[in-house]
């Protein structure tokens, strides 16, 4: 009899188990994601609802874009609070405030909306924050006690966008003009490790890549993309690129040699072929289209194929080609991130969409109208859990 009652909890043990492999995913410590691609590794979560999700929290943090970084059982992202950019962080499971530090004064914007851009990037303890106004901020993860602060005077016209890139020793920023196009500092202190060019800032985020067994960091600046040495600072290239208003905003993608860069504004998108000449990075075109027009998306690339919401809608599109596979109307805008071989898709007007992933069409499994009002923030899913927010609201899903 106890072999029996051993067994059958050794079986229950093992499900248990097993179901927690499933659910249980990697921290997401900033803008992307881990690997800054907006692919998460977590499987084993519903695609699948009747009616709508469990709402397990919501929580008013007031305006901003900021998206999410997940550590720890921890969520982080900013707000507006009392007149100031605030940055929040929260339990994941219970959506209790454990503290909130002010950035800097409000950001005001009629165009587009009020409050930070930026998303928070998380590492070692501490808590990275750019404010639209210019303010970098470096905190405690635990008590949101200020490490280090400093202040940058380029701010672009629809306020500083760019997330902070952590690599390795280094906190990377895109502040430009005078501050450097691309300035790295130390993580710890604040202190200046190298500095590269001096182009005025755009609105993207440094984008780290490794290419023949070197590591590069991308500024994707008002006029052009710049590659710099990730150790060094020096500039190891720069691809002309200019777009109206200078909103220069996605996200560059690095693939088997090849770097993609898209915009909006009648700009498009373009993929290159990277290649050593004489100590630099030479890029070579391979496409140039207006397939995608991303104003501020960033594509997800899986199985040789992009997807994105631009100005037209929903998107698919092959990578080396640029051809269009699918288009889905009336989806402007949306936010895509992938994870299980599903695309997980927040619509402008806060409509969350799934579907497979696959380059033949976009049926969606499951629909729920969740938010209103402006909702471009891209989602983050976390152990399980789904955070999403518009101008206004924080909301964490539970899709266990």
């Amino acid at each position: 009899m106890s072999a029996l009652i051993s067994g059958r909890y050794a079986i229950r043990m093992v499900g248990v188990l097993t179901l927690a492999g499933l659910l249980l995913g990697a921290d997401w410590p900033n803008w992307l994601g881990p690997n800054h691609d907006g692919i998460s590794s977590e499987k084993g979560f519903k695609v699948t609802w009747q009616g709508s999700p469990k709402v397990l929290w919501e929580h008013a943090v007031g305006s901003g874009f900021s998206a999410f970084a997940c550590v720890g059982g921890k969520v982080y992202t900013c707000g507006t609070k009392d007149k100031q950019q605030v940055l929040f962080c929260f339990d994941a499971q219970t959506g209790k405030l454990i503290w909130d530090t002010p950035i800097e004064q409000e950001f005001k914007d009629r165009s587009g909306g009020d409050g930070t851009r930026a998303t928070p990037a998380v590492n070692d303890g501490r808590v990275y924050q750019l404010g639209a106004r210019g303010t970098l901020l470096c905190v405690d993860a635990k008590t949101g006690d200020q490490k280090w602060r400093m202040q940058f005077s380029g701010k672009p016209n629809w306020g500083y966008a760019g997330s902070v890139l952590i690599e390795g020793k280094l906190a990377i920023v895109s502040p430009g003009g005078s501050d450097g196009a691309l300035l790295a500092l130390d993580k710890e202190t604040g202190k200046e490790v190298w500095k590269c060019a001096s182009d005025p800032a755009a609105y993207g985020s440094p984008y780290p890549f490794t290419f023949n067994k070197q590591r590069y960091i991308v500024g994707f600046m008002a006029k052009a993309a710049i590659i710099a040495d990730a150790q060094t600072g020096q500039e190891m290239g720069r691809i002309p690129w200019e777009t109206s208003y200078d909103v220069n905003a996605s996200s560059p993608i690095y693939h088997d040699g090849h770097l993609y860069l898209g915009t909006a504004y009648g700009t498009g998108c373009a993929l290159f072929k990277l290649s050593a000449k004489g100590g630099k990075l030479a890029a070579d075109e391979v496409w140039r289209s207006k397939v995608l027009q991303t104003k501020f998306r960033s594509c997800v690339l899986t199985d040789g194929v992009l997807y994105t919401g631009d100005e037209e809608g929903l998107k698919c599109v092959e990578f080396m080609t640029g051809k269009l596979l699918w288009k889905v109307d009336h989806m402007n805008h949306a936010s895509v991130v992938l994870a299980d071989n599903h695309l997980i898709v927040l619509t402008e007007k806060g409509q969350l969409q799934t579907a497979k992933a696959t380059p033949k069409e976009y049926k969606p499994i499951a629909k729920a109208d969740l938010l209103s009002g402006r909702c471009w923030t891209v989602p983050t899913l976390y152990d399980g859990k789904l955070y999403l927010r518009n101008l206004e609201k924080a909301v964490c899903l539970d899709l266990r």
